[in-house]
């Protein structure tokens, strides 16, 4: 009678699996999730001209994404928006100073590079806004993960809140991270609020007051997200 049982079990054994979920490594296999994409927003803004160690600070950031840049995998999407590279006829205009510079794709370290040395520092800081365009628009029709390095010298100064946006944004979309690097920033409510931002959608935060800080955090915000994830789905 024992025998007949175990014989009926092990029998219904593809049944139950097609039934219920259950599965083996005949019936299933791993497939990975698509690629992370990343994008980049720079700060541009004023401030950014002034210097920090008989060097601007914007010819630092440069510096520091020469450097990073041509050791990115080329198989690696990603992209680029700048802020405040542009002064607006109006307070609102200067606070909606953000653009995609050069859209996600893979092998686009030259693209951004290229990019980056014609742009200069003018305006504002519209970090909201440059978050809010990203989120809509600049990952639009990607799946998957989707990094945002955020890097800044300053505080929002548009009249809106980065922290406010992404803890409204956490409960509608889990698939955005943002690292935000704080760059030669010392006021308390400005670092709160940026920290704030990377934490609440499980970045990382990095604080960088030298150049070499600066490619450092960089540098850890890149390749802390290089993990491979992935899924079990029924094979064909």
């Amino acid at each position: 009678m024992r025998c007949l049982i175990l014989f009926l079990f092990i029998v219904s054994l593809p049944v139950l699996a097609g039934e219920y979920g259950v599965f083996s490594p005949e019936t299933y296999r791993y497939r990975p999730e698509p690629a992370e994409k990343t994008l980049f927003i720079l700060d541009f803004s004023n401030s950014m001209s002034e210097y920090l160690d008989g060097q601007s600070k914007v010819e630092l950031m440069l510096d520091t994404m020469r450097r990073i840049l041509p050791s990115i995998n080329k198989n690696s999407s990603i992209g680029l928006r700048v802020y405040g590279h542009k002064m607006g006829f109006t307070p609102i205009d200067a606070c909606r100073a953000s653009t995609l510079l050069v859209p996600i794709a893979p092998s686009n370290s030259v693209n951004i590079e290229g990019a980056l040395m014609q742009t200069h520092p003018r305006g504002m800081t519209p970090i909201t806004y440059s978050l809010k365009q990203a989120v809509k628009y600049d990952f639009m029709g990607f799946r998957g993960k989707k990094h945002i390095i955020l890097l800044t010298d300053g505080g929002e100064n548009c009249d809106e809140s980065p922290c406010k946006y992404v803890m409204e944004l956490i409960k509608i979309r889990k698939d955005v991270v943002i690292d935000v690097i704080a760059f030669n920033i010392d006021d308390a409510d400005d670092l709160a609020q940026l920290e704030c931002t990377a934490l609440v959608t499980s970045g990382k935060f990095y604080s960088a007051n030298t150049a070499a800080e600066l490619v450092k955090s960089l540098n850890n915000s890149i390749n802390a997200h290089k993990e491979v994830e992935a899924k079990i789905i029924p094979a064909p």
